[in-house]
């Protein structure tokens, strides 16, 4: 399985529905179970973004269908980023020539 940072903003419907929000980061986490991905954990954040996700995926497609999913239901805009473990990293520097 791959992993992914999913980074998430709030839309206006989102800001004005935000007692609602940990409802909203429910649904979202059972949209990525019914889509074939599974949350790792979810983080409130202070800053340009206002959560994230750290998810696992079984390749791009599917990350992808995961965050067209979350945003079509209005509440987060989001920006998917594919995340590589310290050995994922050591085994493709290695491999440079």
């Amino acid at each position: 399985m791959a992993t992914y940072l999913m980074l998430f903003r709030l839309t206006q419907q989102g800001i004005q529905h935000i007692k609602e929000a940990p409802l909203h980061v429910r649904i979202a986490k059972e949209v990525c179970r019914s889509l074939g991905g599974e949350v790792k954990q979810f983080h409130f954040l202070m800053g340009q973004y206002d959560s994230a996700f750290t998810l696992e995926a079984s390749n791009d497609e599917t990350a992808a269908k995961i965050a067209l999913a979350i945003g079509a239901l209005g509440n987060v805009q989001t920006e998917t980023l594919r995340a590589f473990t310290e050995t994922e990293f050591s085994e493709i520097v290695a491999k440079l020539t």
